[in-house]
């Protein structure tokens, strides 16, 4: 079992130091001294590119999924209150502000 850590890459993973440095003087033959610096750059940029890529795709589907309709507040309940101890009549709306006696029972 092996204790590397998750990130690395499952054939990086039985790489030791001799390996590596193998590998380092193979790429340097084949590209030579000079052009090694370019093809890291290269290789800088468009890692950074792929960055700049996918967090713009991220950065979309956040504000995809924050666009989408908003949630619902819960609903209020209502308030109790309690009624008036005495009720007076209303205004009547040709500005006498005097109130008129109910009408009186006919007698039977």
């Amino acid at each position: 079992m092996s204790t590397a850590p998750l990130h690395t890459l499952a054939f990086i993973d039985g790489l030791g130091g001799g390996e590596m440095l193998l590998i380092f003087f193979v790429i340097l033959l084949l590209f030579g001294g000079q052009r090694l610096p370019e093809l890291a750059r290269g290789l800088g940029k468009s890692i950074r590119e792929f960055k700049k890529a996918t967090s713009g795709v991220e950065d979309q589907i956040k504000r995809a999924l924050d666009d989408s309709e908003p949630p619902r507040p819960a609903p209020k309940k209502p308030r109790y209150t309690r009624p008036p101890e005495t009720i007076e009549p209303a205004a009547s709306d040709d500005g006498d502000d005097t109130t008129t006696p109910p009408p009186e029972k006919p007698a039977s």
